[in-house]
């Protein structure tokens, strides 16, 4: 079989007509039929049935159309390298990616690239979709692409991290919005928006998003879809539209200040740029030429992923917050799920938002809508609709009544209330669910975390003070996991009275008619009390520096059966405590959502970014010997024996926060 042969074929498929093709050919009728006649006599096989005047393909014909062209452009590739061998040009790289990334990540490494290696000749193209960009790695067009997006459908090519950018809203200087510090896409639904173009980078991140929020474009009432950044600009500055766009675009004008940035609570964390490269298919002949063909790529990945090392570290030292963390949507299937699909789903989670050192497990996650980003869509949940519950408490008690009695799925609670949760259900009640222990929300490794408050005008001065006194607490609060054993190591557990605060309000400290002398309480409520000058601690110390904590627990039957979407609300808290640590607005923020003064955020929950020291850390990571040291205290106390029979090897469930950590 000869190329030009298949050249011929391929024109007279194409007409269904030899008269046809003989004119696109330049060739005569009785040339065109002997091409076609030959090729036919070297397959042995005919490829058109002749149907008087007219053809139709034959089944090998038809498969001859379909790979026939991949031959062609083969022969056309091989052609054009000979002719660079010839011509002594063995180095050639040619690279793909978006318009975004090529107007503002990617310029200054192919600089850098031409100015390392001015021998190899470099060609760039920009692609309007991803998805063109994936087809011209596959027919070998380009050999390497930059994304902001990947395909999942797409085996064929691997997806390297090696950037980021932040998706947010744009407006003219003079928009009546531009002086708003954060802004939500479901407030916005209303206005006037200027969306990217269908298959673009942008829009894809959009309408990824907006499907996990159960949005759809029509639910915006104006909106125009822009082909271009320039076109976008027209839009914001001429129209004073709102623009979806990324950090990437439209760089210049808002250097000037004709455009200002706006974050968004929907794209509240940052996206990444990828690398895309082709996976071979099968081993290739490494001649010299393809050695040589192969250098240009090798040398520059090596330049890219050493200038995304740099930029890492970077970015490390200026933030002193740690390794920098990314959250991609979830692919984790850590059991063999079954076949049969769940058509809805819903998860009631109980949190206390105003204690603020859980909210990154609680409000913060609902505000930035981060737990419907990672909940699964594949497998048994491909159609599942989800509907999560958010329940607020002012304490643990009733979380963990929720949980035994079925009516919430995951809890956040302190340190004794996390206990009372897993000890097993007494002979009285067998029927109250278990759960599981799956991962720490913040610590306070001293102790301070819950301590004795009384009355600035109180003469107490110390625990011995308290020695037929009334001590104020919500019981079966971290708060009371603390004063118990305190007074039991003090000789008072017997000549202290303890009284249960019901009504716990966070604005009303000292709750009507209730005549106690003093009050335990959990962060951060001694510290509203005493910022608002009313009481002052009793306990300045803690001499047995019994270590204070906060946990995430699941109920045993919901895990089981549903370990993916456990391991997507992991996955949300940690990025929800990535945001808390890195973002320089979160707490202000967090601020207004709890509705408490900015110091009392910062000194309750260690915020870095202002050098301020709170009393916790953000930390999931389980402690099993803080666990054992409070079972130890609390089992001998009257009232708690039963702590001892939590079995903390099958409680603990290290594994959840493993699988969401995997991938970050």
């Amino acid at each position: 079989m000869e190329i030009y042969q298949l050249k011929v074929f391929l024109t007279v498929a194409h007409h269904l007509s030899f008269t046809a093709a003989a004119e696109v050919l330049n060739l005569t009728q009785p040339a065109v039929s002997a091409k076609i006649k030959s090729l036919e006599s070297s397959l042995g096989v005919e490829l058109f049935e002749r149907l008087g005047r007219k053809i139709k393909l034959t089944a090998a014909g038809n498969y001859l159309v379909e790979a026939g062209p991949s031959l062609i452009a083969l022969e056309s590739r091989l052609v054009q390298e000979i002719n660079e061998i010839k011509q002594g040009k063995f180095s050639r790289l040619s690279v793909g990616c978006t318009p975004s990334i090529l107007n503002g990540w990617l310029p200054k490494i192919l600089f850098e690239y031409r100015q390392k290696y001015p021998e190899i000749e470099l060609h760039c193209r920009s692609f309007d979709t991803v998805g063109s960009i994936y087809q011209a790695l596959g027919s070998e067009d380009i050999e390497v692409g930059f994304s902001e997006i990947t395909l999942q459908a797409s085996p064929d090519i691997t997806a390297v991290p090696v950037g980021n950018c932040q998706y947010f809203l744009a407006v003219a200087t003079d928009h009546r919005l531009a002086k708003a510090q954060w802004l939500s896409l479901k407030d916005l639904t209303s206005e006037n928006w200027a969306f990217p173009q269908v298959g673009s980078s942008e829009f894809l991140a959009l309408n990824t998003r907006l499907q996990e929020l159960g949005l759809q474009l029509s639910d915006f009432d104006n909106y125009q879809t822009v082909q271009s950044s320039g076109l976008m600009n027209a839009f914001l500055t001429q129209g004073h539209y709102l623009g979806f766009v990324s950090s990437l675009q439209l760089q210049t004008e808002r250097q000037s200040k004709l455009l200002t940035a706006i974050p968004l609570q929907e794209f509240a964390l940052e996206s990444q740029i990828f690398m895309l490269l082709p996976n071979p298919s099968e081993p290739q002949r490494r001649t010299k030429f393809k050695t040589d063909r192969l250098r240009p790529l090798e040398e520059f990945t090596h330049l890219v992923s050493e200038r995304t090392k740099h930029k890492a570290e970077q970015k490390i030292r200026a933030s002193n917050v740690g390794a920098s963390k990314h959250f991609p949507s979830p692919g984790w299937i850590g059991r063999r799920v079954s076949a049969k699909s769940i058509d809805a789903l819903t998860l009631s989670i109980g949190t206390q938002n105003r204690t603020i050192q859980t909210v990154t497990a609680g409000v913060i996650i609902r505000k930035l809508s981060l737990l419907e980003h990672f909940l699964p869509q594949e497998g048994q949940y491909k159609n599942t609709q989800f509907k999560v519950q958010w329940r607020d408490f002012t304490s643990g008690a009733p979380i963990v009544t929720g949980l035994k009695s079925q009516q919430l799925d995951i809890g956040i609670l302190g340190d004794y209330p996390l206990l009372l949760s897993g000890a097993h259900a007494s002979d009285a009640m067998p029927d109250l669910s278990q759960t599981r222990l799956i991962s720490f929300v913040a610590s306070n490794p001293d102790g301070s975390g819950n301590t004795i408050i009384v009355p600035e005008r109180s003469d107490l001065t110390s625990l011995e003070d308290l020695r037929r006194r009334i001590i104020a607490v919500p019981f079966s609060s971290a708060a009371h996991g603390m004063i118990m054993p305190t007074l039991r190591r003090n000789n008072l557990l017997e000549d202290v009275k303890l009284t249960s605060i019901e009504d716990l309000n966070i604005h009303r400290l000292t709750p009507r008619n209730l005549s106690a002398d003093g009050y335990a309480y959990f962060a951060p409520l001694h510290d509203i009390a005493s910022h608002r000058s009313r009481f002052r601690r009793l306990l300045s110390d803690h001499p047995d520096k019994l270590p204070t904590f906060h946990g995430v627990v699941v109920r045993e039957a919901f895990a089981e059966h549903y370990p993916e979407v456990v391991v997507a609300y992991l996955k949300a808290l940690l990025a929800a405590q990535h945001w808390y640590m890195t973002t320089p607005s979160a707490l202000t923020l967090v601020s207004n959502w709890v509705k408490l003064e900015p110091e009392i955020v910062a000194k309750t929950l260690d915020y870095r970014r202002q050098g301020a020291e709170g009393l916790f850390l953000p930390n999931t990571q389980v402690r099993t010997d803080w666990i054992k040291e409070h079972i130890q205290q609390l089992a001998h106390i009257p009232g708690n024996e039963h702590l001892s029979t939590i079995d903390l090897n099958k409680w603990i469930q290290p594994e959840y926060l493993e699988a969401a950590t995997a991938t970050l």
